[in-house]
């Protein structure tokens, strides 16, 4: 357990707040993770909301966690670490020094300052944290992604925050990374013989990273029709799962050697400019389509507009030019209104060298490696097996699968209550270094210029698929097919 800490949570009646933070602190607190003295602040805009805000704060508990994990007597005793606090955080107006005597009465205590608002007010709520004087040796900085438009806009943002925190007090998150089965993946790697000399080029034919929603906009409309899914998903999740799969070991787990691992990754990746973007990345864009057997709009009809060129669905082949991944591609993909809804990350290794058994027996399927980070986390290892219902030599695929559910019955996974706490010890392992950011905008760039400078659209695919065809085309160039929470068949017959 951390020690008694002070969490502000600027912007604490919006949607991120209220789905995700506090029901992330109400299971600390049901948990008895939070030190006796913990105090939770959320600002809210108006007297108002302010009134209201624990009233508001129960509905979103009771809507957002599974039913057997609110009551009545939690509630109670949760809402007396709730302060709702209104001000202004663009301004410095009375709010403030309401806050400020707040936090006074604990000078001692750790501050966790998390900034659940848009990038655009980071700067001005540390300058007004600053001449407060509410900023200390204890004091830590929460920042939400997307960080940043592009390089320069992140760069900007980050000299902002900067001037007013130190870089080792600055938490930069990535909820993906709180997950307990992408925190699993170092585990399987480093602590596994097994699996730490197969994974190279000399063993493993492709890895692919898929993050898959089947929501739309979802009141998002303003900010994704300006972002698009290349920044708003591969520029921080899915390179962030890329640098973890592919990653030297550290020294030792601390952040700043799993960091310096991650930043190796992000420099060896090959550049994609020029022409290279059309041959290895497909954009695309939903449209009308079914999901769940029910009729749901197409983007622009969410959008409220006739012409949008901004991709709800990236694909990406992408290769590590280093000794350990030379010429393994890595697939990327992401995309809202899909089929259904998973995150998963796959390793297919190689096909055995020599067929020792007659085709008669069956097709050989390579062995794969599938970590599903959601809905369920899970580790699914797929190994060729005899057949034991026959008594002739019939090959076929078997699953060795660690259902985490299963296995942990009480496991009930918060990415962001992790990461809470995390910041709250001073444990910045699971967050993102200011290196990171720059060296992924970097690579991004090129890519989104790229597609500005073309004279190509997003390629349409109909709500409730896996995308447009063109995805599929890009893996079977190379004689391969997706993994779509479930088997995946190779494209490419048998020589």
């Amino acid at each position: 357990m951390t020690d008694p800490f002070d969490i502000v949570i600027f912007g604490g009646s919006g949607d991120l707040a209220l789905r995700k933070l506090i029901p992330a602190l109400y299971k600390a607190f049901t948990a008895e993770e939070l030190a006796e003295g913990t105090r939770i602040f959320t600002t809210t805009r108006s007297e108002e909301t302010t009134a209201r805000y624990l009233e508001t704060a129960q509905d979103s508990l009771q809507e957002f966690l599974v039913a057997e994990e609110f009551n009545d007597t939690k509630w109670a005793a949760f809402k007396a670490l709730l302060f709702p606090v209104t001000l202004d955080i663009a301004k410095r107006d009375a709010g403030w020094k309401e806050l400020k005597r707040a936090l006074n009465t604990h000078p001692d205590a750790t501050r966790i300052f998390y900034l659940a608002t848009p990038p655009a007010v980071f700067g001005a709520c540390c300058k007004h944290l600053s001449e407060e004087g509410l900023i200390s040796e204890y004091s830590r900085l929460v920042v939400e992604k997307p960080l940043g438009y592009d390089a320069k806009s992140a760069e900007a943002i980050n000299n902002e925050i900067a001037t007013y925190f130190a870089e080792k007090s600055i938490y930069r998150i990535d909820h993906y990374l709180g997950k307990e089965t992408v925190q699993n993946l170092l585990a399987l790697r480093f602590t596994n013989l097994i699996f730490e000399q197969l994974w190279d080029a000399k063993s493993i034919d492709h890895v692919q990273i898929t993050i898959a929603e089947t929501v739309g906009l979802e009141g998002r409309a303003g900010f994704y029709n300006e972002a698009g899914a290349l920044r708003d998903m591969v520029q921080n999740h899915l390179l962030q799962l890329l640098s973890l799969v592919a990653m030297e070991s550290p020294h030792t787990m601390n952040a700043e050697n799993i960091q310096m691992e991650k930043i190796k990754v992000l420099e060896a990746l090959r550049p994609i400019t020029g022409t290279d973007v059309m041959k290895n990345t497909v954009r695309g864009q939903y449209v009308a389509g079914g999901h769940q057997g029910k009729l749901v709009p197409g983007y622009l009809e969410e959008l409220g507009s006739t012409s949008s060129a901004t991709e709800t669905f990236v694909a990406l082949r992408v290769y590590i030019d280093n000794w350990r991944w030379a010429r393994v591609p890595f697939y990327l993909r992401t995309g809202k209104r899909m089929k259904s809804r998973f995150a998963a990350i796959m390793i297919q290794f190689k096909e055995v060298p020599h067929r020792v058994f007659s085709a008669g027996a069956g097709k050989m399927n390579p062995n794969r490696l599938v970590i599903r980070l959601q809905p369920e986390e899970s580790i699914q290892l797929s190994l060729m097996s005899k057949n034991l219902d026959t008594l002739d030599m019939q090959l076929q695929p078997t699953a060795l699968n660690l259902n985490f559910s299963d296995t942990y019955k009480h496991l009930r996974s918060s990415a962001y209550k992790r990461l809470i706490l995390d910041a709250a010890a001073d444990n910045s392992s699971l967050f993102i270094s200011r290196k990171e950011v720059s060296t992924a905008w970097a690579w991004i760039d090129p890519i989104i210029e790229a597609w500005q400078a073309s004279s190509s659209s997003p390629e349409l695919y109909r709500a409730g698929s896996w995308g447009p065809d063109e995805a599929d085309a890009l893996l079977a160039e190379d004689c391969h097919a997706w993994y779509n929470a479930g088997d995946i068949e190779e494209v490419c017959a048998d020589d």
